[in-house]
């Protein structure tokens, strides 16, 4: 028996939120659930047999907070709504809902948008030493970015210290112009991108001048012990095992690091083995140190990329 059901929206911007540009996500809904939903200026039809369309709403009114203060819904939010209820994981996702990482400069609440990076978060938050290993656009770096920063405006932490190797492919620092500030700035960019969605350029510039905010390749890191800071390493496929061992003997007293990187895209000769590998290999049963592992359903980027990520690993398997 056909059935039918009118969702009314508070306002336009949450229609628009619900619906996706050119309603998209409507038209996602209807390949997840098999009903048909027609956006009609603030109400939302909603057509099919019961079950499709007591689907279709479940996964709707599980995303409210989001859409009703006009949020945009996006396709990784609708594959982890639909993944909660099939898993009976609702209470789950409400409190990945509720739980707001920090604020960006647009002011945006940041959540966790994958129960793996709800995980992520919380091991984050629970040990002093994590690895966060997976493809591109999975939120590893962007993730413990924020973690970091918020810890340093709560006083937690006296300074945050983001490094990864200058290794890219086909190139060497030596090619490059300029002096050594403005060879290795290239491959530090993606840390320098994240920070400038918290806090202000200027104010970026004052805490690195000061040493607050420091950014630097890994060869800055030898020889020192970093007391009181939250370390990023980004990028750590790329690092030697020497590399890796150093960076993970400077941990200090009061810190905490976050060390992440993707295993098929290491940049490294053929001949050298990789230090995120070699870690992941004798430090999985070590004691306070914690692995979180993500794949191309946690992409959170253009859904174009979680679909070359699928294409790709279709082809190396």
């Amino acid at each position: 028996m056909p059935e039918n059901l009118t969702l009314e929206l508070p306002t336009i911007d949450s229609a628009i939120a619900l619906a996706g540009e050119r309603e998209v996500n409507l038209r996602k809904l209807t390949h997840m659930t098999g009903a048909k939903l027609v956006m009609r200026g603030q109400d939302l039809l909603i057509s099919g047999s019961h079950n499709q369309v007591s689907r279709a709403n479940r996964i709707l009114k599980s995303l409210e907070p989001y859409w009703s203060v006009g949020k945009v819904i996006t396709d990784v939010d609708l594959e982890t709504a639909a993944h909660a209820l099939d898993s009976r994981q609702e209470s789950s996702l409400q409190a990945m809902q509720s739980d707001a990482l920090g604020k960006n400069r647009k002011g945006e609440m940041i959540r966790a948008k994958t129960f793996r990076q709800r995980q992520y978060v919380q091991t984050i938050r629970k040990y002093d030493l994590t690895f966060g290993i997976g493809p591109a656009g999975t939120g590893k770096t962007y993730l413990a970015a924020v973690l970091a920063v918020q810890a340093l405006l709560n006083n937690e932490y006296e300074r945050i210290i983001l490094t990864r190797p200058a290794v890219e492919a086909g190139e060497k620092l030596g090619f490059l112009p300029g002096d050594l500030q403005q060879k290795i700035d290239p491959y530090l960019r993606p840390l320098y991108d994240a920070l400038h969605d918290f806090i202000e350029p200027e104010k970026i510039t004052s805490l690195m001048e000061r040493q607050i905010i420091e950014v630097a390749p890994i060869a800055y890191m030898r020889g020192r012990t970093l007391n009181n800071a939250f370390v990023i390493v980004d990028e750590a496929q790329n690092t030697t095992p020497a590399q890796m061992k150093m960076l993970l003997t400077r941990i200090g007293f009061k810190s905490k690091m976050v060390v992440t990187g993707d295993l098929t895209q290491t940049d490294l000769l053929p001949s050298q083995m990789s230090g995120l590998a070699t870690a992941e290999r004798i430090l999985g049963a070590v004691d306070g140190i914690a692995f979180c592992y993500f794949n191309r359903s946690d992409v959170v980027r253009h859904a174009l990329v979680q679909r070359i990520v699928e294409a790709y690993e279709a082809l190396e398997t």
